[in-house]
């Protein structure tokens, strides 16, 4: 979860569609101008950034600035579906649907383990959050989820908050026609997705490689080869969310009117003493908010290199974009904002 890409559903050099009013023909690339309809595909159970975007986004719908379609959990297993629900529902957002990640990273690192989150209890033995998810063996695969969410939304409509792992993008974008809609994955991201917002890449210097694809290197090679080219990519890499940072004891003292709160009980129960950068909040607030916060690079390329590395060649005419990093005024600024919805 080190980074972030916006990528819009669009024309390579300006808006994310096209509005032609005298061509009947082309009514359906008339842009969406509803408010964001949103999906976060987030590897939650690790580190805490994702629970604080999760808030965020379900504030966000509150205040009528979002629609949150869905939650694409990329995590594998049961545990981190359960995380999801627990959110949804303490945050009275039950029933937002929340994707299964099945066939995923079998073994990729974890910061924080709390996946157990969701079966703490009170003094009293009681569950202390609920769930509304009775048996997780029935959601749906988080790339079928996909399907389902995007086949009924307007065309050019979708903005996905991609917090970390590829891995059900590319089983998306790799599935078949079906019940659900006559395209394939690929088409069927090209007809209802105007942004996606994926945190990836890191682009200074340093050949480091980025901890969302490494973790899977096959699977960021495969989205890399299918995401349609002709859709905006903006990424939000891990340089821009490390100088910001929400330390633990800032946490607490903003959940101050509560114990029984899913995000303090993980500082209360796990090892969180390290402090969290805010890398995943950057895609959801750009998702909604729009690009004028951001200083953003020119027009280019991001290819994978051979140390799974994030490459950036400047073009005219390239589909992608980056978040830069700002000064530390912009970055107290990124926190308060974060911490204006962490109640």
């Amino acid at each position: 979860m080190m980074v972030a890409i916006l990528i819009c559903g669009s024309s390579l050099l300006s808006s994310c569609t096209t509005d032609n009013e005298d061509n009947p023909a082309q009514s359906e690339q008339k842009e969406y101008k509803g408010v964001p309809l949103v999906i976060l595909d987030t590897d939650i159970g690790s580190s805490t950034d994702d629970l604080f975007t999760m808030e965020m986004a379900y504030r966000y719908e509150d205040e009528g600035r979002c629609k949150l379609l869905g939650i694409v959990v990329d995590r594998e297993g049961e545990d981190y579906a359960a995380l999801a629900d627990v959110m949804n529902t303490y945050f009275g957002h039950a029933n937002v649907p929340i994707g299964l990640e099945r066939n995923g990273i079998k073994t990729p690192r974890v910061f924080i383990d709390y996946r157990n989150l969701y079966k703490l209890t009170t003094g009293k033995g009681e569950p202390m959050f609920k769930q509304t998810v009775s048996d997780y063996s029935t959601l749906p695969d988080g790339w079928k989820l996909y399907r389902q969410l995007l086949a009924s939304q307007p065309d050019h409509s979708v903005s996905i908050c991609s917090l970390g792992f590829v891995s059900c993008l590319t089983q998306l974008l790799a599935s078949e026609p079906d019940d659900l809609s006559p395209l394939s994955g690929v088409e069927l991201v090209r007809q209802k997705v105007k942004c996606l917002y994926l945190m990836a890449g890191i682009f200074t210097s340093s050949e480091e490689p980025e901890y969302n694809f490494l973790q899977a290197p096959e699977f960021a090679k495969k989205f890399f080869e299918l995401w349609p080219r002709d859709i905006d990519a903006v990424f939000s890499p891990m340089e821009v969310g490390n100088e910001i940072e929400y330390k633990p004891e800032t946490v607490i003292s903003d959940i101050s009117r509560t114990d029984i709160h899913p995000i303090k009980q993980v500082y209360m129960n796990y090892n969180c003493d390290t402090g969290q950068k805010m890398w995943d909040p950057m895609t959801l607030i750009q998702a909604v908010e729009g690009d004028a916060m951001f200083s953003l690079s020119e027009r280019g390329i991001v290819s994978l290199t051979s140390k799974i590395g994030t490459s950036f060649t400047p073009s005219a005419t390239g589909n992608h974009r980056y978040q830069k990093p700002g000064s530390k005024a912009w970055c107290d600024k990124m926190l308060e904002k974060i911490r204006s919805y962490t109640q």
